[in-house]
């Protein structure tokens, strides 16, 4: 009995340890499963400090004989709230990001999770109870007993376990390159003709790529880059047709494709939906998502579950689905062969390929033109204070949509700040700012102006905002008073024109040489 229970101290130790300083060093990713997994976003940043700390805790407690029970009932306390966490989030059909060994393993919660939850709780119980008053054999003392032919045995299996491990993992990655080599491999041989048009890909074997138009299209759940779920219901909720496109993180014509997927996302809203499905982990697919300002990522972690019921054999690849779940197009390989399936898709022929500012340039049409009326909404502060436009009359107010994840809003962040703080004196102008994310990722950005919350990103549509950062100006009595201006650049721009020539000549010329190398 005593060397069980320092076997099970050793154990939760060593898992409640790795566990705590994995979700230190990603406070971020340990934040947004907080609230994933239903922690309201004001308790978020508290408990993704405080559950680590208390793993650590308990995995000290644990070591010393003398306070193993006490340890181990700290790690039975956590583990049961995380199977009470994980039961109620599975039992309602959701799978959130568990985040349980933060970056150095991140996977959607399921019942094998629940599982191991749940046998390690078990052996917290076992020690808790039968080491209260005497915790077994002392770490030290058991070290100490053991003789020098004993270590050396002891030494030389751990190398061994270790070198069998590290060989393991590095047969393992070379298999999947060697998977994917084949894979691009077939995908030449097969999609030789669709680089020109947006048929079929040539095959060759039995087994077709792709799968016959009009049939059912494979349901699927998949986790989000942000953590959540989301399924092929979800996605056609809108009832309009749905462009599902395979990439991998470490596809380069994937990386080339990526800014027009966002610009497709913006500009063809009202007709279509676009998807990615990407395979990778969570964080290698959430740089991407940042970079370009992307939505609809879905990243397939595990398996090729999705791979081989929609019988996609490379990357990049795009099918069409419509919107009562049908296939609608035969499934196309390479990036002209996709853009060709969009324009054909959406009827825009006389519009060449995008680029990754295109969105930001184009002009975005008004629901209200200048001189009418702005339109009301009303939005939570950081605070959770609820926010009503009419609120900021008596002055100009310049709106300014943004989300602290897109990387146009990142590089144009340090520009903002330093127009904030060159105009904080003028009274003719104020600038509030209607932001997606978290609260907690908008308060790290450190604005001064006011930020309002649109998690939903409705409001900006309502002024013809298809994206971030964009701006437009509101007067003192309530009235639309400009055009929406779309880009860095032109929301700059427009903020030094409104606020007079004294704001434009301090806040301009001092960035201009960072617009200038965006432009």
């Amino acid at each position: 009995m005593s060397t069980a229970l320092l076997v099970g101290r050793l154990v939760l130790a060593a898992v409640l340890a790795t566990a705590g300083l994995a979700k230190l060093a990603d406070r971020a990713g340990s934040r947004r499963a907080a609230v994933d997994f239903g922690v309201p976003e004001r308790l978020a940043a508290p408990v993704a400090l405080l559950v680590p700390l208390a793993e650590l805790v308990a995995a000290a407690a644990l070591l010393p004989a003398t306070t193993a029970g006490w340890g181990a009932l700290v790690a039975l306390l956590l583990l049961t709230a995380f199977v009470a966490a994980i039961g109620v989030n599975l039992l309602r059909g959701r799978k959130p990001d568990c985040h349980c060994f933060g970056q150095l393993h991140s996977a959607p919660a399921g019942w094998p999770t629940l599982g191991r939850n749940l046998v390690l709780a078990a052996a917290a119980g076992f020690v808790m109870v039968e080491g209260w008053d005497d915790g077994g054999a002392s770490l030290t003392g058991w070290v100490g007993g053991i003789q020098a032919g004993q270590a050396v045995a002891i030494v030389v299996g751990l190398v061994l376990s270790a070198l069998v491990a590290v060989e393991g993992w590095a047969i393992l990655n070379l298999l999947r390159q060697h998977g994917r080599l084949l894979l691009r491999l077939d995908a030449l041989e097969a999609g030789k003709a669709a680089a020109g048009s947006a048929q079929a890909p040539a095959q060759t074997g039995a087994a077709p790529a792709g799968l016959p138009v009009g049939a059912a299209a494979p349901d699927f759940e998949l986790p989000t880059s942000t953590g959540q779920t989301r399924s092929l219901s979800d996605l056609l909720a809108r009832s309009k047709p749905l462009l599902v496109v395979f990439t991998d993180p470490r596809c380069a014509p994937c990386s080339t494709l990526l800014p027009e997927v966002a610009d497709w996302q913006r500009t063809h809203a009202e007709q279509l939906t676009v998807a990615l499905i990407s395979t990778g982990t969570v964080e290698s697919v959430r740089a991407k998502v940042s970079e370009h300002c992307l939505d609809n990522v879905l990243v397939e972690q595990k398996g090729n579950q999705v791979a081989s019921s929609y019988r996609y054999r490379s990357t990049p690849s795009a099918v069409l689905v419509d919107a009562r779940g049908r296939i609608a197009s035969a499934l196309v390989v390479g990036s002209v062969a996709i853009r060709a399936l969009v324009q054909q898709t959406v009827g825009d022929h006389g519009e060449g390929a995008g680029a990754e500012s295109a969105a930001a340039s184009r002009p975005a049409p008004l629901l209200a033109r200048p001189g009418q009326p702005a339109p009301a909404f009303e939005l939570p502060d950081l605070t959770g204070t609820t926010r009503h436009l009419s609120a900021f009359r008596g002055r100009d107010t310049l709106l300014v949509f943004w989300n602290p994840g897109c990387g146009f809003c990142q590089r144009f962040l340090p520009d903002w700040k330093e127009w904030e703080s060159a105009t904080r004196s003028q009274a003719r102008l104020q600038s509030v700012v209607v932001s997606t994310g978290a609260v907690a990722d908008n308060e790290a950005m450190g604005l001064r102006s006011p930020v309002l919350l649109d998690a939903a990103f409705e409001v900006g549509p309502r002024f013809g905002a298809r994206g971030t950062p964009m701006a437009v100006l509101i007067d003192s009595e309530g009235r639309v008073a400009s055009e929406v201006a779309a880009g860095a650049s032109a929301v700059l721009a427009l903020a030094n024109r409104s606020a007079g020539p004294a704001a434009s000549t301090d806040a301009g010329t001092a960035s201009e040489p960072a617009r200038e190398a965006r432009a």
